[in-house]
Parts: C-alpha cells; sequence; structure tokens
C-alpha cells in the first residue's frame, strides 16, 4: 500500500491520518474536506465558541502546519465530484486522485425542518459546523427570542448557552417527554428542573405545525394552536450519516455505510469509521455518534488498513454541558431494566442495570462515580445496586472486588 485517500476532514479523518503516520506509514495520503478550515473540534462551536470564549483556531484540532510537516495532502473547500472502486480513483476539485486504500470519514448532517413549514426562513439554523454558528451568533444576543425544536441532548446544550447569553427560550419536545430515546426519566426529570431553574419554557408533548414570517421567521404555530415569538429557531431533532458517495458506488448501505469488526466495508480496498460507521457490537450493528468514538474507530481502521487485524471494540463514553452541570454518561443503555439513584450531597448519578448486569451510568457533577462506573463497566463487573443505592459507602472498593 502506497496511497491512501480519507474523505471528511473531521474528527475522525484528522485521527486516521494523524494515526496512520504515528504507525510509520510513509506513503501519500490525501484528506478531503467539504468546509474551508482544516479539522476541528464540533463540541465546542454551540457553547464555548458561541459564547465568545474560544477564538476560531483554538478550534482546530491540530495546527495546519501539522498537516504539512506529516505530508499529508489538505484538500479543503472540495466536496467529492466522483469516486470509481473499480479504478480505485477520487476526482475532487477537477482532479483526479488514486489510492489503494480508501476510508470514510464523512460523519453526519443534522435533519433539517422542511421547507412547506417554514424550515427554509433566514433565521432557522442547525447545530454542526463553523458556518451554522456564525450564521446564527449576530442574532444569539441579549433580549431575542429563540425556540429550539427538539429535547435531545443537542437542542438542551442549545437552550442552556441561549439562556446564558440572555434570550428568552422556548424548548419543544414532540414526544412526551425531552432525552425520550437517550435517557431514564430520572435524568430526564433532572435536565427538565434544571432548564426550568433557568427560566427556559421547556414545553413536552408538543411539536411544531409551522414558522411564521415573510423571508425571515418571526414566530411558530405549535401543534397544541399555542403561537410564540422567535427571531431564531435552532433545530436539534437527530443527524444522517453521510454515506452520500459510498451510496453512490453500491457500497453496503443501512443506517450508515456498513462495516465488519475491523471497519471494512463491502468493498475490500475502502473502510470506514465514526458517525458514518455502522458496526457490529453485542450482536447488533450500530452507530455511535461521539467523539470518543470517532477518534478510537478511526485509530482503529488506521491500524488494521496497515494490517493489524484487530477488531474494534468500543468502550462508550459521552458527555453533556449545561449551565453549572456536567453530565457524563459511561457504557449504553440499551436495554436496561432499572434504574438505581445515587445521590450524595449536590452529585447525582444514575445507574442502569439490565437484570443484575450494569450497563451504564449517567453521573451529573459526579466525576467520581463516573469513573468508578466506567472502570467497572469496562472490567464486566456488576455491583449490588443496594451498595450503589446508599449514599455512605465507599464505590472504591468495588473495582478489587
Amino acid at each position: 500500500m502506497s496511497k491512501v485517500v480519507v474523505i471528511g476532514a473531521g474528527q475522525a479523518g484528522s485521527s486516521l491520518v494523524a494515526k496512520l503516520r504515528s504507525l510509520g506509514f510513509e506513503g501519500d495520503i490525501t484528506l478531503i474536506g467539504e468546509e474551508t478550515d482544516p479539522p476541528y473540534q464540533r463540541p465546542p462551536l454551540s457553547k464555548a465558541y458561541l459564547l465568545g470564549e474560544m477564538d476560531r483556531e483554538r478550534l482546530y484540532l491540530r495546527p495546519e502546519k501539522f498537516y504539512e510537516e506529516q505530508n499529508i495532502i489538505l484538500k479543503l473547500g472540495t466536496p467529492v465530484a466522483g469516486l470509481n472502486t473499480a479504478a480505485k480513483t477520487v476526482s475532487v476539485g477537477g482532479e483526479t486522485i488514486s489510492y489503494d486504500q480508501l476510508a470514510f470519514t464523512t460523519g453526519s448532517t443534522p435533519r433539517r425542518l422542511p421547507e412547506r413549514i417554514g424550515g427554509t426562513l433566514e433565521g432557522v439554523h442547525v447545530v454542526r459546523t463553523l458556518a451554522d454558528v456564525d450564521a446564527m451568533a449576530p442574532t444569539c444576543r441579549a433580549g431575542k427570542t429563540a425556540l429550539v425544536v427538539g429535547g435531545g441532548y443537542i437542542g438542551l446544550e442549545a437552550a442552556a448557552v441561549l439562556r446564558k447569553l440572555g434570550l428568552s427560550v422556548t424548548l419543544i419536545e414532540m414526544a412526551d417527554r425531552i432525552l425520550g430515546r437517550v435517557a431514564a426519566p430520572e435524568t430526564a426529570d433532572y435536565f427538565r428542573a434544571l432548564h426550568k431553574g433557568h427560566g427556559v419554557d421547556l414545553r413536552e408533548g408538543i411539536g411544531l405545525d409551522h414558522l411564521t414570517g415573510g423571508t425571515h421567521v418571526t414566530g411558530a404555530v405549535l401543534t397544541d394552536g399555542s403561537v410564540v415569538p422567535a427571531d431564531l429557531v435552532i433545530v436539534g431533532v437527530g443527524i444522517e450519516p453521510n454515506a452520500r458517495v459510498a451510496q453512490d458506488v453500491e457500497l453496503e448501505i443501512n443506517n450508515g455505510i456498513v462495516v465488519d469488526e475491523l471497519g471494512r466495508t463491502s468493498d475490500p480496498s475502502v473502510w470506514a469509521a465514526g458517525d458514518c460507521a455502522l458496526f457490529p457490537f453485542r450482536g447488533e450493528k450500530i452507530r455511535l455518534e461521539s467523539v470518543q468514538n470517532a477518534i478510537d474507530q478511526a485509530e482503529a481502521v488506521a491500524a488494521n488498513m496497515l494490517g493489524a487485524n484487530k477488531a474494534y471494540e468500543p468502550k462508550p463514553w459521552f458527555w453533556s454541558d449545561q449551565y453549572d452541570v456536567k453530565l457524563q454518561i459511561a457504557g449504553l443503555n440499551t436495554g436496561y431494566d432499572r434504574v438505581v439513584v445515587r445521590e450524595v450531597e449536590t452529585s447525582r448519578s444514575h445507574w442502569y442495570y439490565l437484570g443484575d448486569t450494569l450497563l451504564a451510568v449517567d453521573a451529573m457533577n459526579d466525576p467520581r462515580s463516573y469513573m468508578i462506573g466506567k472502570r467497572l463497566i469496562e472490567a464486566g463487573k456488576s455491583p449490588d445496586p443496594a451498595i450503589i443505592a446508599d449514599a455512605s459507602a465507599d464505590l472504591k472498593p468495588l473495582l478489587k472486588a
């Protein structure tokens, strides 16, 4: 192998090419990205960057000179125009690039509101790219009104930042409760109270009928008939894997680019990692939408491209910052049948069990419980729920049990 092309210049793409070099690969590497900025962090976009607490350059995962020093060709602002897997060529920016191995690290795209309900009005935003946040920033001023559509973590984080900036915020969630697909009712209750305590008008079981306005959004009519004003709208209703180019060349697609345990697609010369990849885990095929997975899976794919032949085994963890609360999540709660609540002073954690097996932990301002829970899950240990619920119990000895 002498030529590698990576399509997608985000967290996974940057991690993959850097890992190839650190593992000693000396061939040609080309990293292709649709955005004009070099690979950057996305989580701070809607928080520190929008709040003005982080400069643009500090978002960059690595200095631009890193890619030059590592002899990695960056092709930015240049979407892929064509891919020929038979000839092993990529067309981009009027150029045709050949490859021996190709990797998709194309990430995901936020779902948008349909045009028929006002989704294309000015002032309606999603939060995914620097351009998205730069576009909404001028309206994010004290005294303005905002509507947040969607009560998942993206929507809740957006609401928290907008309140910090002094906007009046209404958040709607069409399901019965916020965080319905990703967290237990106990965690939803915690964050509902947090947001209401900070003045968010949080409405559950209510969806969006349509937005109002001529060219720029002015408000919204909700499914219960109520009307709310809105100088801007932030849409957080989920994401879709970016698999268009892979689909065009008939790679196997199913809610993402399907890969095996090594990260290889249905074409033996093509790989995928990060948000766009659907991979086997615990007898199922899943996608993990997180920074941790983007880095770890991309590095695993880099090693396997060089012949490591080692299955990728994720150790899921996530986080969310809202107001003065840091939520840290370890594991995956899929299939849980009970939640054990642990509360010590101002710290709180929710422990998800399936039968006697510990699956996941949500820790709110409780880094100690998070770290212990994470280590227990990774070690395959499941402590007695009675010990977890006992606020006086020291959890650290559980690691040695």
